[in-house]
This record gives structure tokens, C-alpha cells and sequence, in this order.
């Protein structure tokens, strides 16, 4: 019977260390089934000016109206209604750079959106930052973030360009509105919307 040394030891608690902690990464991770049915329950079609969105919130911001957090209502109230997934993306830090570790998650999306139930449907990228900066900084973070997101699933994952587009809403929709500094409101919103006729 062979006896294990401290490294022998010290490299199986890191090897199980390693797959309990790969275990746990997938079962958090959706499945692109699941993403497909959430994505796909959609009863009614939503009509979003994404250009008038935009300038809606740039002219909230210029306006310093409710300059805390707490006291912002949602930009738009109805985005949360629509069907929607939200995926925790990790950028780095100050940066629409996509950390490796999110590739996965972005491959699952890309496979839900092309599957055949949801070729009818359009998709929204919706980019948050938590509240910690300048308001006007937030809203260029987040647009970047999501214009770096929907140019991965069109360039790297071949999504046609013309049923995803992106949005950055800043700190102006935050998504856990009672705790604006939480790392929930860095997460990335994928939003279904009816395509035209």
C-alpha cells in the first residue's frame, strides 16, 4: 500500500477542490433548454425605441434629477416585464473586456438564440453598472460592456447582427434597487422582443 506524502496530499484536496468547485460552476450555470423556454414566453410584442431609451437616459443624467441611487425610479419599469435572463458576465475591472470565464455562458445564449423556437424573436442587451461612480461614467461603462457582448455573440458566435442590439443603462435601472453598490447590478439583462412581420 503506498503512503502519500504532503504534496501527494496537498495535490488531491487541489484536484477535488478543483472539481467540486467545476461541479458547482455548471449546475449555477442555465442550460441553453432552460434559456430557450425562459427566453420564449414572450405573449405579446414589445415595442422598444432603443435610440429614444437612450437619449431618455442621457437627458435624465444631464438633468442630475434624484442625484441618489435609492431615490431613482427604473428608467423604464417595463423592461423587467419582458422575458429576460440575467447572466452574471464577468468583465474586468473598469473594462467592457469579457473575462474567459464567461465564453460558456455566452456559447449557451448563442445556441438558445439560434435555436428554431426563437428565430421570430429579437434580443435586447441590456448592460448595468452597480452606483459607486459618476453617473455620466456609468452609462459609457455599460453601454461599452454591452456593445462588447452583442459584438462576441455576432462576431465569435455568428448571431445575426440584425436580431440582437445593445443598450447601457448605467445606474439608471438598477437591478437590486435597495443595495445600489450590490454585484447583482453589474449583470448583463437579455431581453426577448418580437421581430417585425
Amino acid at each position: 500500500m503506498r503512503r502519500w506524502g504532503r504534496e501527494g496530499i496537498a495535490l488531491l484536496a487541489a484536484s477535488l477542490m478543483f472539481a467540486l468547485a467545476e461541479a458547482a460552476g455548471a449546475q449555477s450555470l442555465a442550460t441553453t433548454e432552460e434559456m430557450v423556454k425562459q427566453l420564449s414566453a414572450l405573449d405579446t410584442s414589445a415595442d422598444i425605441d432603443v435610440a429614444a431609451l437612450r437619449q431618455q437616459v442621457i437627458d435624465r443624467i444631464k438633468s442630475k434629477a434624484n442625484p441618489a441611487a435609492l431615490k431613482r425610479p427604473a428608467v423604464l419599469p417595463q423592461l423587467n416585464a419582458l422575458p429576460h435572463l440575467d447572466l452574471d458576465i464577468q468583465f474586468n475591472p473598469d473594462s467592457p473586456v469579457i473575462r474567459p470565464d464567461s465564453y460558456r455562458t455566452l456559447g449557451r445564449l448563442a445556441d438558445a438564440i439560434s435555436d428554431p423556437r426563437l428565430l421570430s424573436f429579437g434580443f435586447l442587451i441590456v448592460g448595468h453598472v452597480e452606483s459607486s461612480g459618476r453617473r455620466d461614467e456609468s452609462l459609457t461603462l455599460s453601454q461599452r460592456r454591452a456593445d462588447s457582448f452583442r459584438d462576441v455573440l455576432v462576431t465569435t458566435f455568428r448571431i445575426s447582427s440584425k436580431r440582437v442590439q445593445a443598450i447601457g443603462l448605467g445606474e439608471e435601472q438598477l437591478l437590486d434597487s435597495q443595495n445600489p453598490k450590490s454585484p447583482i447590478n453589474h449583470q448583463i439583462q437579455v431581453l426577448a422582443v418580437r421581430r417585425g412581420p
